[in-house]
């Protein structure tokens, strides 16, 4: 049973988050410990609210640095939501800028749509050679809640790795749902919330961890 770390750092549903991944078989535990979070054999950064918010709750538990850590030794993370967002260089919102973990470049922004948040399903268009989507239909949907996304995809290809896995969805505007890069992946729907679609995906990340 592969061990999970669930990064407690004052934002994300945990309790669904937890129940979700054990129902995928993983072994978690909820904390915010450095230690533990290295040790595990995957590392789950959820988050809900505000880009600005989560990154306050992130530094201060120091979970920047334990991304970093985890992943300059190729350790397995998934960003969920706010998780996935502040995973980029900065966000804005209301005209505030805040810095982002910068694992990735980009600005996570309002989406331009009629209605927000986006919030309910909808369908995304995955990559066929992607791991988190493996075994799903093209019509699958997924659970979303959000009025901020990325948009583009920023980082150049590099010929000693392999490029990025991008699925992508639209509410008004193209946006980034989900990202598979190395040992880092994230998904701006919540897994945990998107039944036996989001049960699926968890145990495909925690099957390739």
């Amino acid at each position: 049973m592969k061990s999970v770390v669930l990064l407690d750092y004052g934002s994300g549903n945990l309790h669904s988050a937890e129940r979700a991944l054990v129902r995928a078989g993983a072994q978690v535990e909820v904390t915010a410990d450095p230690e533990a979070a290295l040790a595990a054999d995957g590392l789950v950064v959820p988050g809900v609210g505000a880009f600005a918010a989560c990154m306050a709750g992130l530094l201060a538990v120091r979970g920047d640095r334990i991304i970093g850590q985890r992943l300059a030794g190729g350790r397995p993370v998934l960003g969920i939501c706010v998780g996935m967002q502040i995973l980029f260089d900065r966000g804005v919102e209301f005209g505030v800028e805040t810095e982002g973990c910068g694992e990735w470049p980009g600005t996570v922004a309002h989406l331009d749509a009629p209605v927000l948040p986006h919030m309910g399903w909808n369908t995304v268009k995955a990559p066929a050679e992607s791991v988190l989507f493996a075994g799903l239909d093209a019509d699958t949907r997924f659970y979303f809640v959000h009025s901020y996304a990325a948009q583009q995809w920023e980082l150049p290809d590099n010929e000693h790795l392999a490029p990025a896995k991008l699925t992508w969805a639209e509410h008004g505007v193209p946006f980034l749902a989900a990202v598979e890069n190395g040992p880092l992946s994230a998904t701006q729907f919540h897994p945990e919330k998107s039944g036996d679609a989001g049960a699926h995906l968890l145990r495909n990340w925690i099957g390739s961890i």
